[in-house]
């Protein structure tokens, strides 16, 4: 990290003359301006401001009606992007630079703008802390390396997709050594920049990578995750490789997760922890996984929020279909890890690589505390395989979800009536692009039999 006394003396010095001021959209990326950082620190240190459609966007950029938090007819205003200076780090991978991150305020009243990605983990943060409760948690972050850079394979049609390896290369020394041109400076930069990596590895699949970041308080943890995704595009692209988050880029291939481990603290003691339960579960660790499972409907877009997440869920594929609970089991949606330790934490193995992890943490975070409100009782612990169990299904369509989303008053009273309304709509409009679209697979399978 890095003080604001420092950054003046590094743009004094002529060290630092970049400064990124970003916030986070609706997807999970950084977006805002390269400042000069003389200007930076002289002024703009206190506020900017941006267009107000970019929370109100599709993957593409484009402006879809039907958002109530702004359109055409209302002109496409302003908002503030407001620095928290307690995120400044360097960029090592960028000469002379150094990022921010941005809170995103409204223009006129200067409050947060309640459907901005950090303002909605926020607000559940704060819902913790009256309760006296702080949150830990980590992500894994998975993705797929590629042997051609982004450019060419755009200008491909995206048609000739080669992984980096030739095959699985889960936990393989000798494969990951010779992707490590791109993986070293990931692992060092991030590093450098401040982020507490742990590892990387390979995954279950020719050319797939994992990172992992060590746990921290969940506002830290959003911002690393958002960071290093956002990192390891730069860093590969850098190195003329192609790195995607995209959940299922094929369809006989292991699909790319997000997992979120979660536990509760008090005064700096984990609360999730009994030593006298079997599993070494506190009765509000029961209440709150039993949370998780009541309204894992309700929050699947957020872990799921495009079209293509669905592709991910597959038997066989160490995805979640079903809304089970077990311990140390990774065929169940919801796995204990650190049992019998005050390491005892939920692991929630919803969520695809292509998670917007402040939506994702902020909905586990109200469906946790809506179990410890509403004292949920906890099933026991399923044992064997959970791809073979008849309990209920994860939404297994974006329609579904979206469905789900809506008519979810657990949701609505934790996020907002407005929030829960605009994310609803966003899953809308991925909804009717993909309507629109004639896909390749209707192409070859009916262009000649139908």
């Amino acid at each position: 990290m890095l003080s604001f006394d420092t950054l003046k003396d590094q743009v004094a010095d002529g060290s630092v003359d970049t400064v990124l001021a970003c916030l986070v959209d609706m997807q999970g990326r950084l977006m805002g301006k390269r400042f000069h950082a003389g200007h930076f620190i002289a002024s703009a240190w206190e506020e900017t401001h941006c267009c107000n459609y970019l929370l109100a966007t599709d993957l593409e950029m484009a402006t879809p009606e039907g958002f109530a938090s702004t359109s055409w007819e209302q002109g496409y205003g302003d908002y503030v992007m407001k620095p928290d200076l307690t995120t400044l780090r360097p960029v090592p991978w960028l000469e002379g630079t150094v990022m921010v991150l941005c809170d995103v305020l409204d223009h006129h009243t200067h409050e947060p703008v309640p459907h901005s990605p950090r303002a909605m983990l926020k607000k559940q943060l704060a819902r913790l802390d009256a309760m006296g409760f702080d949150a830990m948690m980590a992500t894994e972050l998975e993705f797929f390396l590629f042997e051609k850079s982004f450019e060419e394979l755009r200008k491909d049609g995206y048609r000739d997709l080669q992984p980096y390896s030739g095959y699985n290369e889960d936990y393989n020394i000798f494969q990951t050594t010779k992707e490590e041109h791109v993986m070293r400076p990931i692992r060092n930069h991030l590093w450098n920049a401040g982020i507490p990596i742990e590892n990387s590895k390979g995954e279950a699949e020719a050319g797939q990578e994992e990172l992992n970041i060590k746990y921290a308080a969940a506002l830290d943890t959003a911002d690393y995750h958002t960071i290093a995704k956002h990192a390891v595009k730069e860093i590969s692209w850098q190195q003329g490789h192609a790195a995607s988050f995209l959940p299922k880029w094929h369809h006989d291939k292991v699909g790319s997760s997000s997992h979120v481990h979660q536990s509760l603290w008090k005064e700096g003691k984990p609360a999730f922890y009994d030593e006298t339960d079997p599993l070494g579960m506190s009765e509000l660790m029961k209440h709150y996984m039993a949370g998780l499972l009541k309204y894992a409907p309700d929050m699947t877009y957020f872990f799921a929020p495009y079209i293509n997440s669905y592709k991910r869920f597959v038997k066989g594929t160490f995805a979640p279909t079903r809304i089970i609970w077990s311990v140390d089991n990774r065929t169940a949606g919801y796995r204990l890890c650190g049992e019998r330790t005050k390491a005892v934490r939920v692991e929630c193995r919803v969520g695809g690589s292509d998670i917007n992890p402040y939506l994702a943490m902020a909905a586990l975070l109200a469906a946790g505390i809506a179990g410890i409100e509403e004292k949920l009782s906890l099933p026991a612990p399923f044992k064997g395989d959970a791809y073979g169990e008849d309990t209920g299904l994860i939404p297994g369509n974006l329609r579904d979800a979206r469905e789900a989303l809506l008519g979810s008053s657990m949701l609505r009273k934790a996020l907002g009536e407005e929030v829960v309304t605009h994310y609803a709509r966003a899953a809308e409009v991925e909804l009717e692009d993909f309507d629109r679209i004639v896909t390749d697979y209707e192409l070859k399978r009916g262009f000649e039999r139908v």
